[in-house]
């Protein structure tokens, strides 16, 4: 689950930085809302997905809360999961 856990978490940040980096620029410089909306909907169903698993983490890895905390607020955080991949997913 660890493995999976991680690969979820490089999806995240990186779908989270292309929403920041890219999306969002096209959408307001551009007038291109459509990357928004697709990367966005990517990044919501990762998002999700990063926070279910830490959850799950939490309890396999018998983190504390403090842990789970650092790894769920990383999660809104530009390049926060990459960050936690490095730190808490050993």
């Amino acid at each position: 689950m660890l493995k999976f856990f991680k690969l979820i978490a490089l999806l995240e940040g990186t779908s989270l930085l292309l929403l920041l980096g890219f999306a969002m620029p096209m959408k307001y410089f551009f007038q291109e809302p459509i990357f928004v909306k697709t990367i966005g909907m990517a990044h919501g169903l990762l998002f999700i997905a990063y926070l279910i698993l830490a959850v799950m983490q939490k309890i396999a890895s018998n983190w504390n809360l403090k842990t789970l905390a650092i790894v769920s607020i990383a999660s809104v955080l530009p390049f926060g999961t990459f960050y936690v991949d490095k730190k808490y997913l050993k």
